[in-house]
C-alpha cells in the first residue's frame, strides 16, 4: 500500500513543478517586471517644415523660405494614473499642415504595450481616470518611444484633432493609463 501512495506522489509533485513553471514562465512574459526598473530615453527635436518657393521660369533661382514655425493649438500638463508620470503634452500644427502630438519631459514608467492614445475622455485624477480612455473615440499615434524624454507623434492626415481633448499614455495589455492631460486650447 505504501509503494502505491509513492508511486501516486511523484507523478503529482512532477505535474505541480511543470504547471508553476509554465505558470512563471507566463507571468514573466505577460508582466514583464523588469521593464519597470529599465529607462528609454528618446530626445526628439520637433519637427519643422520647410516651405519653397516654385521654380522661377526665368528669374534666377531664390534660396528657400526660412523654416515656418510650428504653431501649439492645445497643451496640458500629464498626471498620474497607474505609474507616476509627468511632462508637459501639445498639440502642434506644423508649417505644411500636418499635425502632432509633441510629449516634453516626460517622466513615468516603462511598461508592457504602452502606446500614445489622442482621446475625447474626461480626464479623471486617481483610480477613476485608469480606464476610461477607451469609452469614447481614441486614436492610437503609435507605441511609446520612450519612457523618459520628449518626443513626437504624427496625427494620421483624416484625423481632426479638434474632436480631441485629452492625451493617454495607455498600457495596451492591461487596459489602463499610466497618466494623462486634458488639453487646453491655446
Amino acid at each position: 500500500m505504501e509503494r502505491v501512495g509513492k508511486a501516486l506522489t511523484r507523478p503529482l509533485v512532477i505535474g505541480a513543478l511543470v504547471v508553476a513553471v509554465a505558470g512563471a514562465g507566463f507571468g514573466l512574459y505577460w508582466f514583464q517586471p523588469w521593464k519597470l526598473w529599465q529607462d528609454e530615453t528618446v530626445e526628439e527635436a520637433l519637427p519643422r517644415t520647410v516651405e519653397t518657393t516654385a521654380p522661377p521660369t526665368t528669374a534666377p533661382s531664390k534660396a528657400p523660405s526660412p523654416a515656418t514655425e510650428p504653431k501649439t493649438l492645445a497643451n496640458g500638463e500629464l498626471i498620474s494614473h497607474e505609474h507616476a508620470t509627468s511632462g508637459t503634452v501639445k498639440l502642434v500644427r506644423l508649417a505644411d499642415g500636418s499635425h502632432v502630438v509633441r510629449l516634453e519631459n516626460l517622466d513615468t514608467s516603462n511598461g508592457p504595450d504602452l502606446r500614445v492614445w489622442l482621446t475625447d475622455a474626461p480626464v479623471k485624477k486617481g483610480k477613476a481616470g485608469w480606464h476610461v480612455f477607451d469609452d469614447g473615440q481614441y486614436v492610437s499615434l503609435g507605441k511609446l518611444k520612450g519612457n523618459k524624454g520628449s518626443q513626437n507623434y504624427a496625427l494620421p492626415d483624416d484625423i481632426d484633432p479638434v474632436r480631441y481633448t485629452s492625451v493617454s499614455i495607455w498600457c495596451d495589455r492591461f487596459d489602463v493609463s499610466f497618466g494623462a492631460a486634458e488639453l487646453t486650447r491655446a
